[in-house]
């Protein structure tokens, strides 16, 4: 099993905290938890609302993800100083 620290959508590096990864009778699901500063937040949220990416994770191959799931657990991170977990699931669809 390969310990995951990044997962890369579409060349935007995001360091992760928790990963699953999954391929159990259909198509690949990847599951991923992270924090986002405010500083980040803007930058995270423009590239999570494109919805469909090619996913980088070290040790597993390349693929093209579309957004599952996806939560925070803040709604609002334009305050300085600020952190939020947000929640993450992609499946893989086919190019």
């Amino acid at each position: 099993m390969v310990l995951v620290k990044e997962i890369v959508l579409d060349g935007y590096p995001i360091e992760i905290i928790k990963f699953e990864y999954s391929r159990e009778r259909g198509p690949l699901l990847v599951s991923v938890e992270f924090p986002v500063t405010s500083e980040s937040y803007h930058d995270v949220t423009t590239l999570l609302y494109k919805g469909e990416f090619d996913v980088t994770i070290s040790g597993y191959p390349p693929f093209r993800g579309k957004v599952v799931q996806y939560s925070t657990s803040v709604t609002n991170l334009y305050e300085s100083g600020q952190v939020g977990q947000f929640k993450l699931a992609l499946i893989e669809v086919k190019n």
